[in-house]
């Protein structure tokens, strides 16, 4: 039976770095390098090794790592933000504001929202922390409706008819302040779009007033302007306006 390894079969740091092949301070990955390079070499059941080599390369190896400083004890991850509370808004919302539910842990806070704001925006909500301290909401706008927000304009599609889209003319779209006219050309490239000027997220701070900018889509269900009038006659003349 082989003697067992003791670091004492090497005199010194010094030698025992000479054994593995290094010399001065090195890194546990160098030493663990140089060390399986050694015991590789030394091993007596391979071609050229030596039973009395091979011991003193395992005790050179535990004399330097005895040797060697303590590794830093890891610090504990930092906590990690508390993520910042969302004001999610409609694209109505941040038009003309209004009042906003907000989940704020197990509370429900009801929030006047000012018209204008935009994502990105933040709104102080005085003394709004569990400590007392204001809270800042992060604002979001997300499609709504068929309304979408970028920016300070806003988006929305518009049916229209066909023979209007081909021929070009007067297009009344129902917007979120109301009815609209607009004109296109005959056969204009699709996607048609439109912009309505001043009719995006109003004016606010140092942001200027967006626009409107509405995608016509041709529909066959949509009835032409003739067929329309038509219809706003029937509603009004009734059978005994025109008896009279």
């Amino acid at each position: 039976m082989s003697a067992p390894v003791s670091i004492s079969d090497v005199s010194g740091v010094r030698e025992a770095l000479s054994i593995l092949g290094l010399n001065g301070d090195v890194d546990a990955s160098t030493l663990k390098a140089a060390f399986r390079t050694a015991v590789k070499a030394a091993r007596p059941d391979q071609a050229g090794g030596d039973a009395e080599r091979f011991r003193r390369v395992i005790a050179a190896y535990r004399l330097i790592q005895a040797h060697q400083p303590p590794r830093p004890a890891l610090s504990a991850p930092a906590a990690r933000p508390a993520p910042t509370p969302v004001l999610v808004l409609s694209p109505m919302q941040a038009l003309a504001g209004g009042q906003v539910e907000v989940r704020l842990g197990a509370r429900t806070v009801r929030v006047t929202a000012p018209k204008g704001l935009r994502s990105g925006d933040y709104l102080r909500l005085r003394r709004g922390a569990a400590d007392g301290s204001d809270l800042y909401l992060s604002v979001l706008i997300r499609p709504e409706d068929g309304l979408s927000v970028v920016g300070d304009d806003l988006f929305m599609t518009w049916a229209v008819e066909r023979r209007l889209m081909a021929d070009g003319g007067r297009v009344e779209i129902e917007t979120p302040v109301g009815t609209r006219s607009a004109w296109i050309t005959a056969d204009m490239a699709a996607p048609v779009r439109v912009r309505l000027k001043d009719l995006g997220l109003p004016a606010r701070g140092s942001r200027p007033a967006g626009h409107l900018f509405v995608t016509l889509e041709p529909s066959s269900d949509v009835p032409s302007a003739a067929e329309d009038l038509l219809v706003r006659f029937t509603r009004v003349w009734t059978q005994e306006r025109l008896a009279a």
